[in-house]
């Protein structure tokens, strides 16, 4: 395949949208018509279709991922000096919005086979300021939560999920967002459900908590005018939502597309010099990115580019190392596996739609790479 000319992108979001044009048009000509562009009833539908979806009893929509996070701390009242565990491997909103409330990012370090947070690790950090732990399912991958959940509940610290990812991902027959305290999605364009412009949820089965999140998010108004504590304004809008309940109809068969085409890049590289994705025994996959290890990853990356194939490094810089959060006290060599890991990851194209000839393609292209 001669694709130098015609290059593949990480993902392909206009292409996806033409499977679903119709269905989209007349879903936003809908909310268009009824003049319902706040919390409109696409919103409460989709919560609705959410909750159920993850096997919880509720879900709050909200402006993006970033602000469902910041949404659960503030319903357990995280406050300055508190301390909260996370791993360094991640997307940096996931401890950014424990720095943005004064609290303290604790950074634990990961497991080397699948990059989540290590359960093993978490305990020694736990301190009588922790107040909660956020594992992330990175990638599509669940974290082992059984584990966390005991060391969550030896000590009293409830569990907020980073599902950001992972959206239809099980662990041990169970969906993520069910697995602690609340749980938090991204519909950013490029995640496995996104919208086609920012929002997210939080989701939970506990109805104080619930309440509570509304009220944070709507300014922290109880009622029209009478504000009982302090809030942010934080609402998915209903545009956002309708195009969401479309696409939501979607998730599980392009969630098995995903697996599908994560399975042949595995079997296609597996006599190579590189470290494909492991799937936890316990554990389904969905694949939000297919991110391999790789000796001299940086010179792949560029070799790949020359031939016309898109990658990205997810993430290059741990979260302990990064400027903004150095003066917590976490220097270079202090979390080895995790800084390990972004010296040598590289995600390559993954998307429902990428066809099996570009998959032999680009690992083509990594075997000539490699001499092969």
């Amino acid at each position: 395949m001669k694709n130098k000319s015609v290059p593949i992108p990480m993902a392909d979001l206009v292409g996806q949208y033409h499977t679903i044009k119709k269905e989209i048009k007349k879903a936003l000509d809908d909310v268009l018509e009824s003049g319902r562009f706040i919390m409109g009833s696409q919103v409460i539908a989709l919560e609705e279709a959410l909750s159920a979806y993850s096997e919880t009893r509720y879900a709050i929509g909200c402006n993006s991922g970033t602000d469902a996070l910041q949404l659960a701390l503030m319903a357990l009242d995280i406050r300055p000096g508190d301390e909260v565990i996370t791993t360094p491997f991640t997307f940096v909103a996931t401890a950014e919005v424990i720095g943005i409330l004064g609290a303290k990012p604790v950074f634990v370090d990961i497991d080397p086979v699948t990059y989540n947070i290590d359960p093993q690790k978490i305990e020694k950090s736990i301190t009588r300021k922790t107040k909660a732990i956020i594992p992330v399912h990175l990638y599509g991958q669940p974290a082992d939560m059984d584990p966390i959940n005991e060391i969550a509940g030896k000590h009293g610290l409830p569990v907020i999920e980073d599902a950001c990812q992972s959206i239809g991902a099980r662990y041990r027959g169970r969906k993520v967002c069910s697995l602690g305290t609340m749980a938090c999605l991204s519909f950013f364009p490029s995640k496995n459900l996104g919208a086609y412009g920012d929002g997210g949820m939080v989701l939970t089965s506990e109805q104080e908590l619930e309440q509570k999140i509304r009220i944070i998010a709507n300014h922290g108004q109880d009622k029209r005018y009478h504000h009982s504590m302090l809030g942010i304004n934080s609402r998915l809008d209903t545009l956002q939502a309708a195009i969401l309940l479309v696409r939501l109809k979607h998730l599980d068969d392009w969630s098995e597309a995903r697996m599908d085409r994560a399975a042949l890049y595995s079997v296609l590289m597996a006599d190579m010099d590189v470290v494909t994705p492991v799937i936890a025994e316990k554990n389904t996959h969905v694949f939000h990115q297919y991110s391999i290890r790789v000796k001299r990853r940086d010179e792949l990356q560029l070799y790949l580019q020359e031939a016309g194939i898109a990658t990205a490094i997810h993430y290059p810089i741990p979260l302990h190392l990064q400027p903004a959060f150095r003066h917590y006290g976490r220097g270079e060599g202090s979390l080895p596996v995790a800084e390990s890991v972004a010296k040598e990851v590289l995600s390559l194209p993954m998307y429902p739609e990428l066809e099996e000839e570009k998959i032999h393609y680009i690992v083509g292209k990594i075997g000539d790479f490699f001499g092969l």
